[in-house]
């Protein structure tokens, strides 16, 4: 202390430095001064935090906390609609193209092994090699995956291709370099077939840059491939990088290694990108919450929501991937659990939704085993907004492009079949007004696990 005075003030005589120090210690030999009280102990902080209620005090006044049941009643009520929808989906049976007549043909595909895929592709370059033989030339018949070729069958709940083609020839100045490409990611997949492994998207890719030019080019010839051949994209042995992550209350084994959901920490495990070494699911969750956004996925885990109300987590942290469809799919079809959906209050929360439920426009090709039937619209909606008294600060003003959004998907048909999403969706579109997840933390960081979805369990508010 003596230092620091006689250092502060340089410019003063020594006699100066001497008398202010000396009085600093006069001060400081005074009892009960600040500097000479004994400093508080771990164990004194603690006990002190203990008996400040103020935290306590926070956590009683959270809006509608206080007409939440106990958990035990809240429990009941999430066993009864677990059983009943246990029930439903194994008495229900489940329509396949082949039992509906339609009026035009559609194009499905389905889990081949390699040796079919092979084979397939040494049949299609058998038949291009006649055609070139006889003088026709070289072309591949490609399925159509336009916007106007899709079809959304309600009987279903998903979106189908219908089977239309157009010729993709080598000797046309427009389609040359695509036809290049479609024979260069054949013949990759041909050795993969040969060898037994599995590549990346990425991978396939890095094989022929300057043919390629953008993996965006190869991953649509992927599909395109995909579906002449008529097997699924997993088929061919080329998968995503790992994008989603489960956790909760869910054993299943990896490639014969046992995995526990309980016991894989805050980040949760991984999702495995080929499904197909996926298998032995054990499950004691009453559902099954789907969660668009990481940051609500990591404060769910972080509570260990899934131990208050038996569940298993899952997200794909934003646009769904096929790994994270495929394993939704499987964990409903293989536990028969109902699946709830937590998204953002936006046209693009609900666009994700739908990619689960009705299929994508770009993979429909696909939709019978990437789509997961009959799953409920938990939050947050719309209408959530004011119930919950959102804060105005807390919302959001739709761009244009968002309104134009929300126009869009109310004329499409999968929305139209269900009144309770027309409503939301028409509120929203009518407010100009979105919200994220997120919002909720207005009321506390915990608000989301602690009183949100507990009271929507609670009341059964789900569409």
């Amino acid at each position: 202390m003596i230092f620091l005075c006689t250092n502060y003030h340089t410019k003063k005589s020594k006699v100066t430095k001497i008398s202010e120090a000396t009085f600093i210690i006069s001060r400081l030999n005074t009892p009960h001064h600040p500097l000479l009280l004994p400093v508080p102990s771990m164990a004194d902080n603690k006990k002190r935090r203990r008996n400040n209620p103020t935290a306590d005090d926070d956590n009683n006044h959270l809006p509608f906390k206080d007409i939440l049941k106990p958990d035990s009643s809240i429990l009941d009520t999430l066993k009864t609609f677990s059983a009943s929808s246990s029930s439903t989906s194994s008495a229900a049976k489940t329509l396949t193209l082949q039992d509906l007549t339609l009026p035009f043909p559609c194009r499905e595909v389905s889990d081949l092994s390699l040796s079919s895929v092979q084979h397939n592709i040494e049949s299609l370059v058998l038949s291009i090699t006649r055609s070139i033989l006889s003088g026709n030339g070289f072309s591949f018949d490609v399925p159509s995956r336009s916007a106007a070729n899709q079809f959304y069958v309600p009987e279903l709940d998903r979106i189908v291709l219908k089977d239309k083609t157009s010729v993709r020839p080598f000797a046309n100045i427009s389609t040359v370099r695509k036809t290049a490409i479609t024979a260069r990611i054949m013949q990759l997949i041909h050795q993969l077939c040969l060898k037994g492994i599995h590549v990346t998207k990425r991978d396939l890719f890095y094989t022929d840059v300057k043919l390629f030019q953008d993996q965006m080019q190869s991953d649509a010839v992927l599909d395109d491939v995909s579906c002449m051949l008529g097997c699924t994209r997993s088929s061919l042995n080329v998968v995503a990088a790992e994008k989603g992550v489960v956790v909760g209350r869910l054993i299943f084994s990896d490639n014969g290694d046992m995995i526990d959901c309980t016991k894989m920490g805050m980040g949760g495990k991984a999702i495995p990108p080929n499904i197909d070494r996926v298998g032995d699911m054990q499950s004691d969750a009453l559902f099954i919450l789907l969660v668009e956004k990481d940051a609500a996925y990591m404060r769910l885990a972080e509570d260990r929501f899934y131990n208050r109300f038996p569940c298993i987590i899952v997200t794909a942290k934003g646009q769904p991937d096929v790994a994270t469809r495929l394993f939704l799919r499987k964990m409903k079809t293989e536990l028969k659990l109902p699946v709830l959906a937590l998204v953002d209050s936006d046209p693009y929360g609900l666009k994700i939704l739908s990619v689960y439920g009705c299929g994508s426009k770009n993979m429909s090709y696909d939709s019978a085993n990437l789509t997961t039937p009959d799953i409920k619209w938990l939050g947050v909606r719309p209408s959530d907004l004011d119930k919950y008294k959102i804060p105005e600060q807390c919302r959001l003003p739709m761009t244009e492009q968002d309104i134009k959004t929300g126009k869009d998907l109310l004329e499409e048909d999968f929305v139209k079949k269900n009144p309770g999403w027309v409503e939301e969706l028409t509120l929203m579109v009518k407010t100009k007004q979105k919200a994220e997840i997120q919002a909720l933390s207005t009321f506390g960081f915990q608000y989301l696990s602690e009183v949100y979805l507990p009271l929507k369990l609670q009341q059964k508010d789900w569409l």
